[in-house]
């Protein structure tokens, strides 16, 4: 036996992987059209596909072994290289969202939206996987861009742009791990290896409806075994594509149960209709029998208006309405009556609703052979999808030393070859680790999260980023990116180790080992960390200054004198009426104990205070519960007044004090820093 030749790139050899059957097209682009060289088909002998996923790979793979076999004896080469589709079943389409945050000061380039489009499929990857009881692999089939906005306003596109908020709404469309892994073990097992992999949807539509009349508002309605896929077009391009669960094998279903017979006969019967006045068919019990075929058109009716109703359903919820005509594609377009029954339902002419098939010859040809049938639409599609370059099968990309899976055509840069291959966004842009932020003695302190480790992104051993358009025979490297830690820190770290007071997170008591939340408002009643917010003196005299723990002028705070503030007091040069006054006010130690209950005023209203158990006074700070606000989310600095002058949360209260704990709308511009401060590690 003389031995076979290799595959040549030109060579095209594409599977359609069926639920009732697996079809093979060989052939090559001659003059702008596919030549058809070879079709081989083949029968599942049992269902080892469930609505056009594979169930059992083994019994797959032995199937598309024999069909390869058999292409290869009748052209006496070798396959090695395949095209396939995946089922329009296995959809999952979702919707995200994304901003980014610019400088204002550098134009938008493809750089900032990849980025802004890879977080908006990253968003709607994880609205999915929520959705999910497991956590599955998804890998991105593609995405459109519905809308882009540049500092709140809409905007047709973003680049050369200048702003500072760009926002990015997409729908993504993605196929879980196991339906992509799935057909690629399959196709491992038969000893072929996957060139490409589009959607049967998608490759059904590049037969059936050439581009040249997609200006039209065209429905491509495939109808297979197990499920009906839908592709739609208008406007030069197709604009989405969906499915029914509802197929061919309801139809079957019904005629084994209406007449006793096995899966065979019914699908045999199935064919008759429309051809014989009378339908011969042997039971399960072994009796021959005849019946009219209006009889079989009875036991029909139901099921074929069930797939009709959920065509339509189906082809005006994604196109808004009838479109202008509609081609029936599958084995299951050629059920008698149904082209009739799917324009009833639509409301359109009967006319209007054809079988495809009659566009075949636009886009493929074949000297010995006659194309012309609907059953063909997805086996030729994927043929015709790789042979006239829309996605051709030398197009081969390495990712990491392994072939990359590619799931539609045109152009295709890093970014989609990543996302088409399971990684996400945080794989391509990390993310820095979350800022700490909490409020200090009144002060606000951020501590920043590390930075990420970003990606290693390489074409051919050079660096790439993400919009690099990937060319055929390309091999990249990719090293995702590593998230940057998120800050963490101690009452003991932020205070020093040498403080020895008491400290208050969130009105509670808590030890120097408590770790510091997000939000967090810290305490400190005394000792050397105490970041006080001193009583500020009368108008006119010297400002008091605050003092700041050794632990706080390391970290990077602006250095203050580290005298005790009563020391500062006591060298204020105030006059005798004016240091009378002050005793009067403020006199200078309050007794450790309180008999009774402590009435006051807090913000205008009297409050009535249970005398403590332990005896210890009341301090300002032990008001923070009644006056209502929320210190884990301020917005805004707070102000204390006690009888109308600024007070320290550690001032002790009497009987009768005016306590003012508030929010205030601005804040000096000498005081704004103090407020919001920002600690680098």
């Amino acid at each position: 036996m003389a031995k076979q030749k290799q595959q040549d790139n030109e060579l095209i050899f594409a599977l359609d992987i069926g639920t009732r059957s697996i079809v093979g097209i060989v052939g090559r682009a001659v003059e702008g059209r596919f030549q058809v060289l070879a079709v081989e088909t083949a029968e599942h002998g049992k269902r080892v596909m469930l609505d056009g996923q594979i169930d059992d790979i083994n019994q797959v793979a032995a199937l598309a072994k024999t069909v390869t076999k058999a292409l290869e004896s009748r052209l006496e080469l070798h396959l090695e290289r395949v095209c396939v589709a995946a089922a329009g079943r296995a959809l999952r389409t979702r919707n995200g969202s994304f901003t980014l945050e610019l400088s204002g000061e550098q134009p938008i380039d493809q750089g900032n939206i990849s980025q802004l489009e890879a977080g908006a499929v990253g968003v709607a990857e994880a609205a999915l996987q929520q959705e999910e009881a497991e956590h599955k692999q998804f890998f991105l089939v593609g995405y459109t861009v519905a809308q882009y906005r540049l500092d709140h306003y809409p905007m047709a596109t973003l680049l050369h742009h200048n702003g500072t908020l760009a926002e990015v709404d997409v729908v993504a469309t993605f196929l879980p791990g196991e339906v992509v892994e799935s057909l690629y073990a399959a196709m491992h097992n038969a000893g072929l290896q996957v060139a490409s992999m589009t959607l049967e949807p998608i490759a059904a539509m590049n037969a059936a409806i050439p581009a040249d009349i997609r200006l039209l508002n065209l429905a491509l309605v495939d109808i297979g075994a197990g499920t009906t896929d839908i592709a739609l077009c208008k406007g030069g391009s197709v604009v989405g594509y969906t499915m029914a669960t509802v197929a061919g094998d309801e139809i079957t279903e019904a005629i084994m149960q209406g007449f006793l017979v096995d899966f065979q006969m019914a699908e045999q019967m199935k064919r008759d209709l429309g051809e014989k006045e009378e339908i011969a068919y042997t039971n399960i019990l072994g009796l021959d029998e005849t019946t009219p075929a209006k009889e079989v058109s009875g036991v029909i009716a139901e099921p074929m208006a069930g797939l009709a109703k959920a065509i339509a359903k189906q082809v005006e919820e994604i196109n808004g309405g009838p479109p202008s005509a509609v081609f029936l594609a599958g084995g299951g377009s050629k059920l008698f009556g149904l082209r009739e029954k799917v324009a009833e339902t639509l409301g359109m002419a009967e006319k209007r609703v054809a079988l495809a098939g009659v566009n075949f010859s636009r886009s493929a040809f074949s000297e010995e052979m006659d194309l012309n049938n609907p059953e063909y639409a997805t086996p030729l599609g994927i043929a015709v999808s790789a042979g006239m370059g829309l996605l051709n099968d030398s197009y081969m990309v390495q990712l990491n030393h392994r072939p990359a899976k590619l799931f539609r055509n045109g152009v295709l840069t890093l970014q989609d070859i990543l996302m088409m291959n399971g990684y996400v966004y945080s794989d391509m842009i990390g993310r820095s680790g979350r800022n700490l932020t909490f409020t200090l003695d009144g002060r606000r302190m951020t501590f920043r999260g590390e930075p990420a480790v970003p990606a290693v992104l390489r074409v051919n051993g050079k660096d790439a980023s993400l919009n690099t358009v990937v060319h055929a025979g390309d091999n990249i490297d990719f090293v995702p990116a590593k998230g940057g830690a998120s800050a963490s820190k101690t009452l003991r770290q932020v205070l020093g180790a040498d403080f020895k007071g008491r400290v208050l997170v969130n009105n509670q008591e808590a030890s120097l080992n408590t770790a510091l939340r997000q939000g967090d408002v810290v305490l400190s009643l005394e000792g050397p960390g105490v970041f006080p917010i001193e009583p500020q003196p009368e108008k006119g005299k010297e400002p008091v200054q605050e003092v700041f723990s050794e632990a706080f002028q390391k970290k990077g705070g602006e250095s203050k004198p580290t005298a005790p503030v009563k020391e500062k007091q006591e060298k204020l040069e105030l006059g005798e009426p004016e240091k009378k006054e002050r005793e009067k006010k403020e006199p200078e130690e309050e007794p450790k104990a309180k008999q009774g209950d402590l009435k006051i005023f807090l913000n205008q209203k009297e409050l009535s205070l249970a005398a403590k158990e332990d005896g210890s006074p009341y301090y300002l700070m032990d008001l923070l519960q009644y006056t209502g606000l929320d210190f884990q989310n301020l917005d805004r600095p707070v102000r204390l007044e006690v009888n109308g002058a600024e007070a320290s949360f550690q001032q002790v209260l009497k009987q009768g004090d005016s306590v003012g704990i508030f929010c205030v709308d601005t804040i000096a511009p000498k005081k704004q820093n103090e407020e919001q401060m920002y600690v680098e590690e």
